[in-house]
Formats: C-alpha cells, structure tokens, sequence
C-alpha cells in the first residue's frame, strides 16, 4: 500500500550541487558573494547578532518576577455548552468531556462558567466551578461534586464571616 505513494508532479526538487568549477552554474564564489565573513567556510555569525549593534535580547528589559512557570490556564465551558452536548441525568467529568472530545486528552484543567441556561439536571464532577454556575446546575436539580463543591462552599463561608 505505502510503495504505491507517489509525491505529486514538481512536488519534489532535485538538490543543486554547487562549486565544480567555472562552466557550472554555481561555480567558484558558489552564490556567495566575492568576500567577507560569509564567503569563507565556517563563517558566518551567531544567532541573534547585529552586526555590533546591542542585540534586542540586550535591549528589552527584564526585571522583576515572572508568574510564567507557574501559571494555570483553564479550559473554559459554559452551562450552555453543557446543556447542547450532554443528555438529562449525565455526568460531566473529565473522562466524559474527552470522551465527547470537547476537550484534547492533554487538557487537565477545567472550569465550567455560568453563561447560557440550563434546564438539564446534571452531575458535574470537576475541580472547578464558578458560583454562579454552581448556582445554575444545582437550580436546574443537578448536583456539583468533588473539589469544585468544597471551594464553593468555602466562599460562601467567608462571605457569611465577612458580613456579620
């Protein structure tokens, strides 16, 4: 099966041999040029040199702390989006999100927003949630489970604390 592939036509260009000699096409300087750093073997400079000008990696400033490597980013769902993909009594989770390939198989991190309606009663299972869409799913006689339901509930805490 694999030997009858074949690339399509002018696909493929064949490599040009260069410096053999006056008649060729490229011969002698071989395209590049009479003389200079350039012309002579192994010349050429590194990467991100200006010629003598301060670099722009010198020129750009750095300071202060970086959150970079330590950032979370969340794949984000609305209610909406749950209530189009999934039926009455499911459950959201991880597995059921990849298994409907709503999300890649890399994606870890999910939080489901509050955007939309839901009228669906369903079971979610993940490790975040907004309020209000906590809020939505329980309105609508579904559930919130796992560690989504004890920040919630945390929040709440500390509101009630905060006000009285």
């Amino acid at each position: 099966m694999s030997n009858e592939l074949k690339a399509p036509a002018n696909a493929t260009k064949a490599k040009r041999v260069v410096g053999r000699g006056r008649g060729c096409t490229k011969g002698g300087t071989c395209g590049r040029g009479y003389n200079g750093q350039n012309s002579r073997s192994g010349g050429g400079v590194r990467p991100g040199f200006e010629g003598g000008q301060m670099p722009l990696f010198r020129r750009v400033a750095r300071r202060g702390f970086l959150n970079y490597p330590f950032k979370k980013e969340y794949f984000v769902i609305n209610v909406e989006v749950l209530q189009n993909k999934f039926e009455e009594g499911d459950t959201v989770s991880l597995e059921t999100l990849r298994a409907k390939k709503m999300i890649s198989k890399n994606t870890k991190l999910v939080k489901i927003l509050s955007r939309g309606e839901l009228s669906k009663k369903l079971t979610v299972d993940l490790p975040k949630v907004s309020a209000g869409a906590k809020e939505k799913i329980e309105a609508a006689g579904g559930t919130v489970s796992g560690q989504a339901a004890e920040t919630a509930d945390k929040s709440e805490e500390t509101t009630k604390t905060e006000e009285g």
